[in-house]
């Protein structure tokens, strides 16, 4: 049965159709890898239960020889999306108990082309976080360990749950979502491959919001064909999200194998951050020398306004979640704590319900929103990101795709950064423009670091251009040849 949970999607799908074995037995494999992965704490919720049912359904339809594109194939969950029925928590104390009586567009259509569910996974709360350890479920552990050093590392974040289960393999493939970074940075962290689609590519609705000019859900899968593979399903236009863009859903997988050559490839100076290792560096240069191999042309570029981004993106994130979390006041749903006034109610309850970094960024997000703030801060850091948005643009005037660093470091020890918010905000260094321009971005992983830890390479792609974005990555994927896996799992 251990030999089902290596399997990728694709792999999986194929077994299925061959009767190679059942969507039961692909199902019982992955609840049994649930159990030994519980030390990482992955899950806040785990449904083996609905899974198992599932699969029972799958195999009727299997053996009618009606399988959906997604027929027996167990996923994970953020549990950022709303599932109906199932505690959905945001990795919030303030949302203990909360189960949605309706189920996320996103989710929805994984069920509808046959996908189970596993569970939901862990997260840092409202998905403000690069490490995955604001959670109020404690720290999610990522399973890979630095050579020498025994100790525990984070996964990444906002999506480490959903990154660590990945890489365990007690999930063939699951959801994340993506505000600043938070799957292709825990992609990177854990040695998958982590894909943002472009900004009203899927539907926000029913995803717990926290900026939502810059929230995008995608897929975090063992290779760039699952990921493709995945987005089919989970993309398309949704009338119930006004900014859900109403395009045709390409076959993403069809894109697959066609190659990069004649395909510019955008090399970004201003990427070439201080501080950054000269491993890191070196694994961009090979990058750069796969695609040229497969008959792409390099291209110096410039994204002359890359180095206002961090700080455009933690005005706006801040703004846009100050408002979105305005409706958690203990009255209609969630934690309640009791005062002596209504007032006093919602001061108790959100003081209890929001942990130390959330209460940071409303504070920061009311803060720029304020009287005579809002010009100066605000307004201003629109500017900016319309002057992000529009380097991108000019820059795409000249390349098909552009090549960078996912991440400026390995995944670090828990607990490493807690002391200096700055510093895990850096995480977010290389993946903040692709939000603020709501631009397609990849990232896979491409190299192990010295001291045994994964390196991803990320790519971007102009908007609802994901196709490109895919041949590329598949060229990068090929080329890298990354095999490694976390010890033990």
């Amino acid at each position: 049965m251990t030999g089902l949970t290596d399997l990728t999607i694709a792999a999986a799908r194929e077994g299925l159709k061959a009767k190679r074995f059942s969507a039961t037995e692909l199902a019982r494999a992955h609840v049994a890898a649930m159990e030994r992965t519980r030390a990482l704490n992955v899950f806040v919720t785990e449904t083996p239960e609905r899974a198992l049912a599932a699969a029972a359904a799958s195999d009727a339809r299997l053996a009618k020889g009606e399988a959906r594109p997604l027929e027996g194939i167990p996923l994970a969950i953020k549990d950022l999306f709303c599932t109906e029925g199932v505690l959905t928590t945001a990795g919030s104390h303030i949302l203990d108990g909360f189960k949605p009586p309706y189920e996320s567009t996103v989710t929805a259509q994984l069920w509808r082309d046959g996908a189970a569910m596993l569970g939901k996974t862990n997260m840092d709360e409202f998905a403000m976080g690069s490490s995955t350890t604001t959670s109020y479920y404690r720290p999610t552990i990522n399973p890979w360990a630095r050579r020498g050093d025994n100790r525990p590392l984070v996964p990444g974040g906002s999506s480490g749950g959903s990154s660590a289960v990945v890489a365990a393999r007690a999930a063939l493939g699951a959801t994340g979502t993506d505000t600043g970074g938070s799957i292709r940075q825990p992609a990177a962290f854990a040695g998958i491959v982590g894909m943002k689609p472009t900004y009203g590519r899927c539907s926000r609705w029913g995803i717990v919001a926290f900026a939502s000019s810059l929230d995008q859900a995608g897929p975090m899968t063992r290779s760039v064909r699952d990921a493709a593979i995945m987005l089919r399903s989970m993309a398309g236009h949704d009338p119930r999200d006004s900014t859900s863009v109403d395009t045709a859903v390409p076959d993403y997988e069809a894109a697959l194998g066609q190659g990069v050559k004649g395909l510019r490839v955008g090399i970004p100076k201003e990427y070439r951050v201080d501080g950054m290792s000269a491993e890191l560096d070196r694994l961009w240069q090979r990058g750069i020398e796969w695609l040229t191999a497969a008959g792409a042309k390099p291209v110096d570029i410039s994204l002359p306004h890359t180095k206002y981004a961090l700080p455009t993106y933690y005005i706006i994130a801040p703004a846009e979640a100050s408002s979105n979390l305005a409706r958690y006041d203990g009255t209609r749903f969630g934690l309640r704590v009791a005062g002596d006034s209504l007032t006093e109610m919602y001061e108790n309850t959100r003081a209890e319900g929001f942990g130390k970094e959330v209460r940071r960024r409303v504070m920061i997000g009311t803060y720029v929103l304020s009287a005579g703030y809002y010009d100066a801060y605000y307004i201003r850091a629109q500017r900016v990101r319309a002057l992000i948005s529009r380097d991108f643009t000019q820059a795409f005037q000249k390349v098909d795709v552009i090549l960078t660093p996912t991440a400026p470091s390995t995944a670090f020890a828990i607990g490493e950064k807690a002391d200096d918010p700055i510093a895990m905000y850096l995480n977010d260094v290389f993946t903040v423009t692709v939000n603020l321009a709501g631009l397609p971005g990849i990232s896979v992983p491409a190299g192990l670091s010295a001291d045994g830890l994964p390196l991803g390479l990320q790519l971007i792609a102009k908007a609802f251009d994901e196709e490109t974005l895919f041949r590329a990555a598949e060229v990068v994927e090929e080329a890298a040849g990354f095999t490694a896996r976390p010890g033990g799992y």
